[in-house]
Order: C-alpha cells, then structure tokens, then sequence
C-alpha cells in the first residue's frame, strides 16, 4: 500500500522581478457632522472651573469621555485645540441634546486620555 499524495503548499513563483510597489493609504475620509450625534463643546480651563463650582462637585464624580471619542469632532474648538496639542485631559465637555420634555438637555463629561487616566 502507499501512502495518500498530499497537496502541495508551495506558494506559486511571482512573475517578474523584484517587489510590488507599496500601496499607499487611503486618503483620510472627511468629517461629516450626522443629525444624530448631539452637539459636543469643549470648555476652556476657566469655564471649567466655573461649572465645577456651579455643579457643586469634584471633576472625580462626573462621567468620562475619551478624547479620542468621535462625537468631539462635532466642535470646532476641539479640533484646534487637538491641532495645536494642547492638554485636553481634565477639560469639561458640554453635550447639548434635544429633549421633548426641557427642550434640550445639557450633560457634562470629563476627557481623559487613552491612556487609562
């Protein structure tokens, strides 16, 4: 008896010489602001002390946002403060969404890095 020919797995050569070239990245796709996607504004340093106080609480005892969150894009002074790498973390943002009952409804998050903080 013999044994069963197995099938080759061999890769198949290449015709040509040398290397494919590298293909480039995709452009990056632009930004489009959606209707579903409640309006983010990012508070400066004061205004975030500001609200703090007027809140009465400790930035420890609010929700979290990363600053990688897409829903930031929403707002044009993120996007230039990202640009211009200022320090994001610890900043307050204010989500504005519509409400049938208020008429809008305002929550506020902390951004924090990726990195765990």
């Amino acid at each position: 008896m013999t044994a069963p020919k197995r099938a080759s797995t061999a890769k198949p050569k290449a015709k040509g010489k040398g290397k494919a070239a590298p293909v480039p990245p995709p452009p990056p796709r632009p930004f489009r602001p959606n209707s579903l996607v409640p309006r983010h504004e990012l508070l400066s340093v004061s205004e975030t002390e500001e609200t703090l106080k007027t809140l009465g609480t400790g930035i420890d005892r609010l929700p979290k946002i990363m600053v990688t969150d897409p829903g930031l894009k929403t707002d044009p002074k993120y996007v230039a403060a990202r640009d211009a790498r200022e320090a994001l973390a610890g900043r307050l943002v204010r989500i504005r969404r519509p409400s049938q009952t208020a008429g809008e409804a305002i929550a506020f998050r902390v951004l924090i890095s990726g990195t765990g903080d």
